[in-house]
């Protein structure tokens, strides 16, 4: 599954590196397209369409028009749903990454050596660009949304209501470890979402795993980076410290124990607390050039 809106050259890039991938060829791809939210929209929007019935290079290629905005997160939700439902299993990518030529093939090992264990809740394309070696393979509890895969049964458990994820996050006394051992604010953008202040599926999909300990699937070398973080980005602008390469050899799969990889997970700490800094170190140089 492919979700785009109105920045054509980012859905280029997006589905020419798909194409690369060995398995493109016997991957139906199905796109939804969202509508123009308004006026100032609507010539990029046209302009995705127009190219996204240039496409070729799949197994099929179905496009799905929106005739009004859903806005990414009620559109995921809406076409991820309606989608596992009918196939069991789904590959889900946005129009602002790109994907090493081991993406389809790590997504679809995964899915089926993993598909009976309930403790997994999905597979995630995107590592962090962290400073030390990850194992090839590991599991954080959780979910992610930088390209990632699940099946009906993983998705089945997918809670909308973020006040309802907030109360458990709280009578089970787990927003210290929610927020990356205070690290990165995920409590934060959990109620943001529910004020209505940004409107985040996958903060809701991320707190519905966790919630419920369930397992996701990294590689030790990223097949996905994303390039979103620019002036056409709609809810990310800048994503600067989190740029890596991609993998040029494909990930070796093998069952692991059913458990998270505690010191993957410190590692992904670590690199959470050097971006706060990172952050921090930038707001401070925007002052201090504009007090200067």
């Amino acid at each position: 599954m492919l979700f785009v809106y109105d920045r054509p050259d980012h859905t280029r890039f997006t589905v020419e590196s798909l194409k690369e991938n060995q398995l493109a060829t016997e991957s139906n791809l199905v796109i939804f397209s969202d509508a123009a939210k308004d006026s100032d929209a609507e010539q990029c929007v046209q302009k995705v369409r127009e190219y996204l019935k240039t496409i070729s290079g799949f197994r099929t290629v179905t496009i799905i028009e929106r005739n009004r905005n859903f806005g990414l997160s009620a559109s995921i939700i809406d076409g991820v749903s309606s989608i596992v439902n009918n196939y069991g299993k789904v590959i889900v990518v946005e129009d602002d990454l790109i994907t090493s030529k081991y993406f389809l093939q790590y997504m679809n090992e995964g899915l089926t050596l993993y598909q009976n264990d309930l403790e997994v809740i999905s597979l995630h394309g995107y590592v962090y660009p962290v400073q030390v070696p990850l194992p090839e393979t590991f599991f954080i509890c959780g979910a992610d949304c930088w390209g990632w895969a699940t099946w009906k049964r993983g998705w089945d458990i997918f809670q909308s209501d973020g006040r309802e994820l907030l109360l458990r996050l709280k009578e089970q006394r787990r927003e210290f470890a929610f927020d990356w051992d205070g690290q990165y604010g995920n409590l934060k953008m959990l109620k943001r979402q529910i004020s209505g202040e940004v409107n985040s599926w996958a903060i809701r999909w991320h707190a519905s795993a966790f919630l419920q300990n369930k397992l996701t699937l990294y590689p030790g070398i990223s097949l996905v980076n994303n390039i979103g973080g620019d002036q056409f980005g709609t809810h990310t602008k800048s994503l600067v410290e989190f740029q890596t390469d991609i993998s040029r050899r494909p990930i070796q799969l093998k069952r692991l124990p059913m458990q998270e990889n505690m010191q993957a997970r410190q590692t992904f700490v670590d690199f959470f607390k050097t971006v706060h800094q990172s952050v921090i170190r930038r707001i401070i140089r925007r002052i201090v050039s504009m007090v200067s």
